[in-house]
């Protein structure tokens, strides 16, 4: 039996995805082999890594004009390889928006590269909120606006773009990618790390419109310039293929079980709303941390109102096999990831038992 598992990251897998990928394990159809031992330059692999991008573009319906590439790394070569490729050589200074650890984690990299502003951080409120646009103004001469879409460990998340001011638009959304529909042509680049809502760990999606790969100096070491992994298709060195071909399963189920993003999305809200109606209706056994205009729908955070009484509550949850709900050390309390995978009976379990765990403790 299968724990309902509410990671952060690496996180749930869709179980019709982990199937069918378990029953291609030993032999990819058409392959006579496993694809963990194909070529990454055979015809089977090649139609595995189109197909990928083709169901990305028909999800996100990224116009022209854009390239999708495969990388590796993560999010924490993606704080380097920005402020590389789009900030060295400007002439004026990227603006970074910081909502929570992630994105302080980008700037401290930005900073090595170039002048950086930061328009609006977040910390005198202890990241538990995003700007609104009001908050901030962007300079006229910015090489591009920086934002963490959502905040893994504070569980804020910007439910609409920011201001850019005309400036590119560059987007982590390593933890809420494919949560909902995007307008991608609002974005210069927007990327992600895999292994919470697109994939496993290992493979890092980014889409980066035409004009940005040519900001890249030829200087750089190669493989940290797009434009050599757009030159080379992905396949500037040997892309990650088994996350590829997972990346490309978990997209075929976004359109064909679930029905595209604008379904999904509406299965997320009411996900989250379940647990934050528990939160909001407890009379303060649980605190939420994000303030509620900016409450993320991919991670709940919440604390309760002693150590005694957390350390219990994780015990019993346990018990009852709802499994990685501690929160960040930085934050404390937990946190219930809720990403695309985790099924509605995952957290009618969590919500029903938040219920009754409150009525037993509480004072």
């Amino acid at each position: 039996m299968r724990d309902y598992n509410f990671s952060a990251g690496p996180a749930v897998l869709p179980l019709p995805v982990l199937e069918r990928a378990q029953a291609e394990m030993l032999c990819l159809p058409g392959a006579g082999a496993s694809v963990l031992e194909i070529s990454h330059r055979g015809k089977p692999f090649m139609a595995i890594l189109e197909s990928a991008k083709q169901n990305l573009k028909e999800l996100l319906g990224i116009p022209d004009g854009y390239q999708t590439l495969f990388l590796q790394g993560g999010s924490r070569l993606q704080f380097s390889m920005v402020p590389m490729n789009l900030l060295r050589g400007q002439t004026g200074p990227a603006d970074y928006l910081l909502t929570g650890a992630w994105g302080k984690a980008a700037y401290a990299e930005a900073v090595k590269e170039g002048e950086v502003r930061v328009p609006w951080d977040g910390k005198q409120f202890s990241y538990d909120r995003t700007p609104a646009d009001s908050d901030y103004s962007i300079g006229s001469d910015s090489a591009y606006v920086y934002f963490t879409s959502n905040e893994t460990i504070e569980g804020v998340q910007f439910h609409e773009e920011p201001a850019a001011g005309g400036a590119p638009l560059i987007c982590d959304a390593s933890s809420d990618f494919l949560h909902r529909p995007l307008d991608i042509s609002r974005y210069g680049m927007i990327y992600a790390c895999a292994q919470k809502n697109a994939g496993p760990a290992g493979v890092t999606i980014v889409i980066i419109r035409d004009d940005l790969v040519e900001r890249g100096a030829k200087s750089l070491p190669g493989y940290l310039n797009y434009k050599n992994h757009v030159d080379g298709d992905s396949m500037y060195n040997t892309p990650p293929t088994f996350a590829i071909y997972l990346v490309d399963l978990i997209a075929q189920w976004l359109l064909k079980d679930i029905g595209g993003l604008d379904a999904m999305y509406k299965t997320n809200q009411e996900k989250a709303k379940m647990l934050y109606d528990v939160i909001d209706g407890s009379n303060g056994f649980y605190q939420g941390h994000a303030q509620r205009e900016c409450r993320s729908v991919m991670n709940v955070t919440f604390r309760l109102p002693n150590e005694e009484l957390e350390k219990k509550f994780n015990a019993e949850a346990s018990q009852q096999r709802l499994t990685s709900l501690k929160g960040h050390r930085s934050v404390g309390g937990f946190r219930a990831s809720i990403y695309n995978a985790m099924p509605r009976e995952g957290v009618v379990a969590l919500r029903d038992f938040m219920q009754d765990f409150a009525k037993q403790n509480q004072a």
